[in-house]
């Protein structure tokens, strides 16, 4: 049997930001928890966020979310949480400060450690429907956490695992393009490959989903046409539009579940010392795991093909490998600081994640070795 949801609501295009303070009284949130970072609150980003919340609502910022967000630093937003008295989070941020927020909305009303709600522990189960009301505000084009019932945290014990229920959906997102115009090439290349790589693990994943598959393929198509134009001229309205549909419509899809992509790339940022960027991981070992899973796929390399407008036959791996390299992105994981000493117990941490169940093709502890290998050579 297949169960297939979509349980959030979307504001989306330019301009959806100026309708936050309406959002929040939709929500009955008069004391929001700001969850962000302080980049963007250096880039002047956070001004126009604050801006446009009404002046009689009492707003207590917390901007130390980490690179890889985790379990210490949701503990830190969650003391502020309770200590000023909030009712709500407004996050504002790429995957790390939006994923932070619904770690915090978790902490806030269950007890005990994350791990105790982390799926490969039985958490889905645990996680119960009371938590405060969420409005997350993508600014980057990636990860689209924003529309996601998971988030991604890294525990107290060193494992970077997913919190899964549809109970952590925002309530509302508010996906406005203007946020974007002006992140810089690398990471609009690297959050565009993360939305990239989700529709791609998400329509090759064998769980029985077709509306998600139908959603991946449009999302998919729109990040191949636009994701070095974005990158090179970030200027462009229509490509920094279709590159936030896209990250949204990856992961409307990816409750179809991921590969061995994510599988790898998870373990890879939780390793210590190492700020690693998620989708410039998965940007990295994309080509590897696609010609790892090519015989167990069906038609559905030629259907990619098709959407992309490749050439029927074309090595899938080896046009990630050219797009890569045109969108200016690492060629391996040794070009992104990882050496073989790191990848000790990686690959038995990958089997583990949740997202290998969902890979075409099963993968060992034995398997994930090799590939982890080829992504560093």
């Amino acid at each position: 049997m297949a169960v297939i949801s979509y349980l959030t609501t979307v504001w989306f295009d330019f301009g959806a930001v100026d309708r936050l303070g309406e959002a929040l009284d939709q929500l009955a949130i008069r004391r929001p928890l700001l969850v962000s970072d302080r980049g963007l609150e250096a880039a002047g980003i956070l001004d126009r966020i604050r801006a446009r919340i009404p002046n009689d609502r009492v707003v207590t910022p917390f901007l130390d979310t980490p690179a890889n967000p985790t379990e210490a630093a949701a503990r830190r937003a969650l003391e502020l949480f309770r200590a000023e008295g909030c009712d709500g989070i407004v996050a504002v941020g790429g995957g790390s400060a939006l994923d932070l927020a619904k770690a915090v909305g978790l902490m806030s009303t269950h007890p005990g450690p994350l791990k105790d709600y982390a799926l490969i522990e039985g958490g889905l189960a645990r996680i119960r429907p009371a938590l405060p009301p969420l409005v997350a505000i993508p600014t980057t084009a990636g990860t689209g956490s924003e529309v996601g019932r998971g988030a991604v945290i890294v525990l107290e014990d060193g494992r970077k695992l997913a919190l899964v229920s549809p109970h952590l959906i925002p309530k509302l997102a508010i996906c406005d393009p203007e946020l974007t115009l002006g992140l810089p090439p690398a990471l609009t290349a690297g959050t565009g490959m993360d939305a990239l790589t989700h529709c791609i693990e998400t329509f090759l994943s064998p769980a029985v989903n077709p509306p998600a598959e139908a959603i991946a393929l449009d999302g998919l198509a729109r990040a191949a046409a636009n994701i070095e134009r974005a990158t090179h001229e970030g200027s462009d309205r229509r490509a920094r539009w279709e590159m936030m549909m896209a990250a949204m419509e990856g992961a409307l899809a990816f409750q179809k579940g991921l590969g061995a992509v994510h599988a790898m790339s998870h373990p890879l940022g939780a390793l210590p010392g190492k700020p690693l960027h998620h989708g410039t991981l998965n940007a990295v070992i994309l080509p590897t795991v696609l010609a790892f899973n090519a015989d167990h796929v069906g038609d559905k390399y030629e259907r990619i093909r098709r959407v992309v407008g490749l050439p029927a036959g074309t090595d899938l791996a080896e046009w990630t490998r050219r797009l890569n390299r045109r969108l200016g992105l690492p060629g391996s994981l040794r070009a992104m600081g990882v050496v073989e000493a790191d990848l000790e117990g990686l690959p038995e941490r990958a089997e583990r994640d949740h997202c290998n169940a969902t890979n075409p093709r099963p993968a060992t502890a034995a398997d994930y070795a090799r590939l982890y290998r080829e992504a560093l050579a």
